[in-house]
């Protein structure tokens, strides 16, 4: 079994600052993104936001099944940072200023430009275990602050930084780039998001990606191309 790179059995919130454990500082970031979610969902009147709608939206048809790949989602990101925290800090620490990126910048726009999405069916065409997954989602998420999809900027920067894991197995990159293509798909599909929440994640993406990462990645991997 692999070791892990760190030992935390013996982190204790005294040694947060640490060397060894100051990585985990980054988790704090979360802290603030629920408070501005909390803030963003409350104070925000409903009718202050602006509908996203795109006539790809109207071909798109409702399927409950994407529900799956749509809850895993919250799964992929636990396992991501749960790996890279054990195996691969530098990894964790990128990864989870990619999220940090993603959630500055999408609440900045939920704030600045308050948006809404009017997709979800009134009625559902079946009636199934998976519906009443999706009517619980319904539920417990407004359908306020869709644009951009958090769902599509986290899971690409997942796959990102995935595909950058030399120590991972070729399988599991491969699973995660379906899910991640399934999870983007599942917004759409089970009419949480618009294809336009979709395309609004790409550049918050690129510019997460860039701050993450920056040139000296892909500096190191043109000089391991033309060597």
């Amino acid at each position: 079994m692999r070791k892990p790179v760190v030992d935390y059995r013996g982190f204790r919130l005294s040694k947060l600052n640490t060397p060894e454990y100051s990585h985990l500082l980054l988790l704090l970031g979360w802290i603030g993104y629920f408070a501005l979610y909390f803030i963003t969902e409350n104070c925000i009147p409903v009718e202050q936001c602006h509908v996203v709608h795109s006539r790809v939206d109207d071909l798109i048809p409702f399927c409950e099944a994407f529900i799956i790949p749509y809850v895993f989602w919250y799964l992929l990101i636990v396992i991501s940072l749960l790996y890279f925290a054990l195996y691969n800090v530098r990894g964790f620490r990128q990864l989870q200023t990619y999220i940090i990126v993603t959630q500055v910048v999408a609440m900045a726009v939920y704030i600045l430009f308050p948006n809404r999405q009017e997709l979800r069916p009134e009625v559902f065409p079946r009636d199934n275990f998976l519906t009443d997954c999706v009517q619980f989602l319904y539920a417990v998420d407004t359908s306020t602050n869709v644009c951009p999809s958090l769902h599509v900027a986290y899971s690409l920067g997942i796959a990102s930084v995935w595909l950058k894991e030399t120590s991972a197995w070729r399988w599991w990159k491969a699973f995660v780039v379906v899910a991640v293509i399934l999870i983007c798909l599942s917004t759409m599909f089970i009419k949480q998001h618009s294809f336009w929440d979709f395309v609004a994640a790409l550049p918050v993406y690129v510019l997460a990606e860039y701050i993450a990462f920056g040139r000296s990645y892909w500096r190191e991997r043109h000089k391991q191309k033309s060597r």
